[in-house]
């Protein structure tokens, strides 16, 4: 008896299926939402939805159910394409901007660098130590001292000179570059 009635209702909506899949896809198309390749797929969507609903419920009005069934169908796939559209011109260009200042940033970082390395390589050696053990190592002027048996007041001149010597450097480099521009 069960298997009767399933089968009753399989042959109901293989008709219904039959009498309005023109017409619901007529409405499909008119909704700028629903690109015409997806018609078939969101048509057969909807009467798979259908399917979902009692044989009481249908009873009555099986056509008003089944386009409000399109109608939440057509919002879904209009949200789903919304989300995977492909990107606006404007996007791509604030990325692309966005890129370019990064290549330019990297290559301004990796001007800077070799200039830096250029004027530190320009310092006395023992300069050049002592200043090296402090950024790199991160030691006091006393825990400098010791290493290079120095006194902390030879390490704390030595790190002035080399810095007043780097300043002064990079100033030369930097006004060299802005008189070339």
């Amino acid at each position: 008896m069960a298997n009767t009635a399933a089968l009753r209702g399989k042959r109901r909506l293989s008709s219904w299926f039959e009498t309005w899949r023109a017409s619901l896809r007529r409405w499909l198309s008119g909704r700028s939402s629903v690109p015409s390749a997806d018609l078939d797929a969101v048509a057969q969507e909807v009467f798979d939805r259908l399917t979902r609903y009692s044989d009481q419920t249908l009873a009555e009005y099986p056509q008003s159910y089944l386009f409000h069934i399109a109608a939440n169908v057509v919002d879904e796939w209009h949200e789903r394409a919304g989300n995977s559209r492909p990107a606006e011109d404007a996007w791509l260009k604030l990325l692309q901007r966005e890129s370019d200042e990064r290549a330019a940033s990297h290559v301004e970082h990796t001007l800077v660098n070799e200039q830096l390395k250029d004027a530190v390589s320009k310092l006395p050696s023992r300069q050049r130590d002592v200043l090296m053990l402090h950024i790199n190592e991160d030691l006091t002027y006393k825990q400098i001292a010791s290493r290079l048996k120095l006194t902390p007041r030879i390490v704390r001149r030595d790190i002035a000179r080399a810095y007043a010597q780097l300043r002064c450097e990079l100033r030369v480099v930097e006004l060299d570059v802005i008189s070339s521009v």
